[in-house]
């Protein structure tokens, strides 16, 4: 069989709709691009209008596919809305990418309960009720894809990091019972662990900071920090038919980082 045939077999997209949550910049952006490069039709969300019309832009620049969703999760009405809207531009959810997330970096000690509940309704309640939203449209068309984004406090703890932590490694758990749950559906659901990306967000307190920054690249066995584009291909192969006996799996882009330390350099 020709090369091409079982890429267009596994991991092509045509036809396909996704709805990328947090697509205005970084990983989900990368996503956006490259699910609209494998040929879907693609719902880029964020909450500033500027950024999402800059992802468009992209997409459309390399004669992909997109229309422009946005929202602010923080508002506990917008999951419902937000499906229901990216189902009517995009004619259907085929794909989920729940990749929206944010951060208050604060010691354990001085965690505010308006952090809490901030970081707790990004993180966590929009994810439970997107899922929640789209699980009938794929079941009725015979299933679907949810790619949920972790993190490395998915699987291991990060000091100061108290309530990311704790709604990262929910994500993890989270993925693995609704994967049980609607696996009869034909809907597989999978997490993506990001290691240390450097992002527009992280670069200024981490990869400008000389002490984490060389922390880091001393740290991870690949010597270098992760990438928006490092994250894509697992995305693409979690989002296609190459993916279809995969469910409830977390899965780390991390460099090795997780996977241990050399003692040699000890």
């Amino acid at each position: 069989m020709p090369k091409s045939d079982v890429l267009e077999r596994l991991f092509a997209l045509d036809g396909k709709a996704a709805l990328i949550t947090g697509s205005s910049s970084g990983i989900g952006q990368a996503m956006a691009v490259g699910f609209a490069e494998a040929g879907a039709k693609v719902g880029v969300h964020g909450s500033n209008r500027e950024k999402v019309n800059t992802t468009l832009r992209m997409i459309e620049e390399k004669g992909g596919e997109a229309v422009g969703l946005v929202a602010d999760l923080r508002d506990h009405e917008v999951p419902a809305r937000l499906a229901s809207e990216a189902k009517e531009k995009l004619g259907s959810i085929d794909i989920l990418v729940n990749n929206a997330g944010m951060n208050i970096r604060q010691p354990t000690a001085e965690v505010t309960p308006e952090a809490f509940e901030t970081i707790m309704t990004i993180n966590l309640r929009s994810i439970l009720f997107l899922c929640q939203a789209v699980y009938p449209m794929m079941k009725e068309q015979g299933g679907g894809k949810i790619i949920n984004t972790g993190s490395m406090t998915t699987i291991q703890g990060i000091v100061e990091l108290p309530v990311y932590g704790m709604t990262k490694s929910a994500v993890g758990q989270f993925t693995k019972t609704i994967a049980l749950e609607w696996a009869p559906d034909n809907i597989q659901v999978n997490c993506i662990g990001p290691g240390f990306i450097r992002t527009p967000l992280n670069e200024k307190f981490m990869w400008q900071d000389p002490k984490k920054s060389k922390f880091l690249h001393e740290r991870i066995p690949a010597k270098r920090p992760g990438t928006p584009t490092d994250l894509v291909g697992l995305a693409l192969m979690l989002a296609s038919h190459a993916s279809d006996y995969i469910t409830g799996q977390t899965i780390m882009i991390d460099g090795g980082f997780s996977a241990g330390t050399d003692w040699r350099e000890a």
